[in-house]
């Protein structure tokens, strides 16, 4: 896993998006939805798709993480 760290510039936009446009919680809560929308409606349209499978796995996994970083739901007991 590599470790990048964010500019300043980055980190001060995230702050903002995050103070002034959306609650954490509410867009860890969008970004499991639309994981959850879009794996569903890809394993209903190609249920037999292989060719994209690794991809897919990493995209739904990564956007999991970032909804636990937003709010760490899963991760409680």
């Amino acid at each position: 896993m590599s470790t990048n760290t964010l500019s300043k510039e980055a980190e001060t936009r995230l702050m903002n998006f995050f103070n002034n446009t959306i609650e954490p919680e509410g867009m860890a809560k969008a970004i499991r939805q639309v994981n959850y929308l879009l794996a569903l409606g890809i394993m209903r349209e190609h249920e037999t798709l292989q060719t994209q499978i690794n991809t897919l796995e990493n995209s739904f996994y990564w956007l999991n993480e970032l909804a636990e970083v937003l709010n760490p739901y899963l991760s409680l007991e």
